[in-house]
């Protein structure tokens, strides 16, 4: 079994990108459809994941804008971007950016301690992959957004 690199996920505490600190995980995943309970309303799962979200909304927008901050970078947005397509290493990724090897690895970096990618070893490569599908959707939708504004066309659900 090939080893993971990182451990576990840190979030990101502050809103710089460029100084992605971090602190202790966040063990609290609302985004899968919870069963409900036909004859008595919501199920107990759902009804803890609203109290959760409720009582950690200030908290769940604080990740959220650190993660934002941290893809406002062309370069770390591009490298999300191929990663969406699959697993890649840093030469993979250094020719799909275009930027400087040093400068992929320092973004890699950055993301990997935000919790964003994952590393694991390959025989002597290192090869990165995004943590989950929401980074995926989030990149795609961010750049369907662009390709909205860059031409002009029309809004819709």
């Amino acid at each position: 079994m090939p080893e993971v690199l990182g451990g576990e996920v840190p979030r990101v505490v502050d809103g710089d990108a460029g100084d992605a600190m971090h602190a202790p995980p966040v063990n609290v995943h609302r985004c899968a459809p919870q069963p409900y309970d036909v004859g008595m309303g919501v199920s107990a799962e759902m009804a803890d994941a609203h109290r959760l979200q409720r009582h950690g909304s200030g908290e769940r927008l604080d990740v959220a804008a650190s993660v934002l901050a941290l893809l406002a970078d062309r370069t770390r947005l591009a490298l999300m971007e191929r990663l969406g397509r699959g697993e890649a290493d840093v030469t993979t990724l250094t020719e799909a950016t275009g930027a400087a090897r040093t400068s992929v690895s320092q973004h890699l970096a950055k993301l990997r301690l935000a919790g964003l990618v994952v590393a694991r070893k390959d025989g002597r490569r290192v090869v990165y992959s995004l943590r989950h599908g929401h980074l995926r959707r989030l990149v795609d939708e961010a750049l369907n957004v662009a390709d909205h504004q860059i031409g002009s066309l029309p809004p819709h659900d």
